[in-house]
Parts: structure tokens; sequence; C-alpha cells
């Protein structure tokens, strides 16, 4: 027993460890992504990317229309416009004027296959030694489509995240340095929330913190659950690096889940999405490349 959890720590561990990492690049190809610059690290463009997320956090938006008010009522213009939307869809009950009637109310895990045509959620990985996993559980995802983010707190290179990384296997790193913590649990579940409360504006949420529950309502905020591609299981998604505009609606962000350590930086918010590599089909579970190396 002593044995296995020694294996199971270094299967995590290894792929931190600098010299397996130098022995083992050449030899494990498949499960890297090459990036010949900084600037090419787009498997889509940032505009696929940007339409992606709107068009997902916007269905969000008008399935929870009924619990919005507050922030409606500072944004009239905007109100009347998603109402619109929703008598031209007509996905819920008739709405006149700009009064909401009633509305029939799906799971996030419906609007996103309403929407993009598929779900996915967390489970039990189908590598013995991985834990949890991410699967396609309903639908069709096409290659090059979103299918989910790596939700966290936002560090850049000069800031502390000492603490927050002893013992964290759920920290990415970007190719300019930033890291992302997506833990979930302990101290770093904590500088989340914190960070979460502190960069609310009235009630402008600026982030989603439902990402450290059991049920997100963003239901692509599993990224940081997608296991390191194997010999056996080859990659089918890659991380790619998206900075949100600015331009980026006001009323959606409460859907992002992501927030910067120091709120003094005047910088777009950085996101990671996951983008696939090929069609995946319902049941299929997803497999990332850890290793970015950029020649």
């Amino acid at each position: 027993a002593l044995l296995r959890a020694l294996r199971r720590r270094w299967a995590t561990y290894k792929y931190r460890f600098v010299p397996w990492l130098a022995l083992n690049l050449r030899r494990q190809r498949r499960t890297l992504r090459y990036v010949p610059e900084s600037s090419q690290d787009k498997i889509i463009s940032d505009e696929d990317v940007f339409e992606t997320l709107l068009k997902t956090f916007k269905a969000l938006f008008l399935n929870d229309f009924s619990r919005q008010a507050d922030i409606l009522a500072l944004l009239p213009e905007v109100k009347c416009q998603y109402l619109e939307l929703l008598t031209s869809e007509q996905k819920w009950s008739k709405v006149t004027s700009c009064n909401h009637g009633s509305q029939q109310v799906f799971s996030p895990e419906e609007v996103l296959l309403n929407t993009l045509g598929f779900c996915v959620s967390r489970d039990r990985s189908s590598l013995v030694s991985a834990g949890t996993g991410v699967f396609v559980t309903k639908g069709f995802v096409p290659k090059g489509t979103v299918v989910s983010m790596y939700p966290g707190t936002v560090y850049r290179k000069h800031e502390p995240i000492f603490f927050q990384s002893l013992g964290n296997p759920f920290i990415f790193r970007c190719i300019d340095g930033i890291l992302i913590d997506g833990n979930d649990k302990g101290l770093s579940r904590s500088v989340y929330r914190s960070c979460r409360r502190r960069d609310q504006l009235g009630p402008f949420q600026m982030s989603d913190e439902s990402w450290l529950t059991a049920s997100p309502q963003n239901p692509l905020a599993v990224g940081q659950y997608v296991n390191n591609c194997s010999h056996e299981k080859a990659a089918n998604v890659c991380y790619q690096e998206f900075d949100v505009p600015g331009h980026f609606p006001v009323e959606l962000k409460q859907y992002f889940p992501n927030i910067v350590y120091n709120h003094d930086i005047e910088s777009h918010l950085r996101c990671v999405v996951l983008v696939t590599l090929r069609d995946i089909k319902q049941g299929e579970e997803l497999f990332s490349n850890y290793y970015t190396v950029v020649s």
C-alpha cells in the first residue's frame, strides 16, 4: 500500500521535476505542445473564443433572468435588449414591454447543451491513478471548439504564491509567466473568495465562485480537472490563453471563473480555455497537453 501511494505521488510530481522532464521531453512528444512563438499560441482565433464565451454567458444570463433584477435596474437599455432576445428565441413565456413574466429555467448543463450542443462534467477518470477527470456527457464537440475553461486566481510573475503552491497540482503556468491557481480547496479557495468579495461593485459581480462547489453556474469551469494525456490516451484538447477585452459586457462578467490577485493592476483579465484538437463524441474523456514548449 505504501509503495502504491508513493507511485501515485510520483506520477503527479514528476511533471514538475526538472531532471525527469529533461530526460523525457524528446520521447514524450505526443504529450507536448510545441509553440514556435508565444504570439502563435492560438488553436482558434481570439474572436472565436470571445464569441463562444459571449454566446454561452448570454444564454446563462437569460436562463437566470429572474434573478438579475438588481443589475438590470441599473441597465434599462440592456434589460430591454435581453427581453427582446427572450421573445425572439421563444424559449420562455411570452414577454411584453419591459415587464418580466414567468419563464422555464434550465440547469446550467442543459443551457450549455442547448447553446453549444454538448455537456461536460467531472467524473471518475478512466486513468487508474488520475482521480477526477472531465467527460463529454452529452452531445458532440467539433474540432476547434472551446470545451472548457481553467478557473482560478490569476497571479502575475512577481506576486506571492509560495504558500498556495505547496502540494498544489492545480497551478497552470502561462507562456508569459502568469500563473492561474485552479485549486478549489484550502488556502487557494480562501484567496479566491476574498478577491471576489473585494472586486464586487454593488450588484455587479466581476467573477464566479460557484466553480469552487460541485455545481458551477458556468458549466465550462471544470478545466482544472482535465488530465494529462499519455501514450495510451492521446491529447484531444489543448490550452489556449485569452485576455478578456475591456468591452466584454459587464453584466456577463459574473460567469468568469477567474479573478486577478492584485486588483491595482490596470490590465485585461487572463483566462485559459481548452480547445478541441479533434471531434469528440459523447462519453469521451478530455485529455490535454500539460507542457507547452516555446521554441
